[in-house]
């Protein structure tokens, strides 16, 4: 039997987003007790011209909230980007992640055919369901999320690659 949409966006979306959640929260441990500020790490960057921890934060969410959404035939919600603290940031990954756990498979099943027009670099952009799920908001959330992830590691936070995947 072949996967279905469903089975194949939000189980994924799901999990990193929940190990994304406790990696946030390993990483204000650590900040407590190296008695660091946690606006350091929600600043840092890997390099000048990549977004800083916060707003990698908030790309995950948005291709969470909005793959779903936007397979679904829905427009997706807007979130305000104006999280400061790392608790902010759990706070819209767990809004992202009640919305994500609203879909029923009913929504998204069927909809590999479906075009998704949206904004790409200032310029429409139109994708089957399918080339959008897997060519293009997949990866683009799995790059996020991993940045987040290799953000906090250069910062010295203790995190494995089992956090990354929710085994931890």
């Amino acid at each position: 039997m072949p996967i279905s949409m469903h089975q194949a966006s939000v189980p994924a979306l799901l999990q990193t987003l929940n190990a994304l959640s406790k990696i946030l929260g390993k990483a204000e441990e650590d900040a407590a007790q190296r008695k660091i500020d946690p606006a350091v790490l929600l600043g840092y960057r890997l390099a000048p011209d990549m977004f800083s921890l916060t707003r990698q934060v908030q790309v995950v969410s948005d291709f969470g909230k909005n793959t779903v959404a936007r397979l679904a035939g829905q427009e997706p919600p807007k979130y305000e980007d104006t999280e400061k603290t790392i608790g902010e940031l759990k706070a819209r990954i767990a809004k992202t992640i009640a919305f994500v756990e609203g879909f029923k498979p009913a929504a998204i099943d069927g909809s590999e055919g479906r075009e998704i027009t949206i904004p790409v670099g200032g310029k429409p952009r139109t994708f089957k369901g399918q080339d959008y799920l897997v060519g293009f908001a997949l990866p683009n959330f799995y790059f996020h999320a991993t940045a987040a992830y290799a953000i906090l590691r250069h910062c010295g936070v203790k995190l494995a690659k089992g956090d990354f995947l929710n085994w931890n």
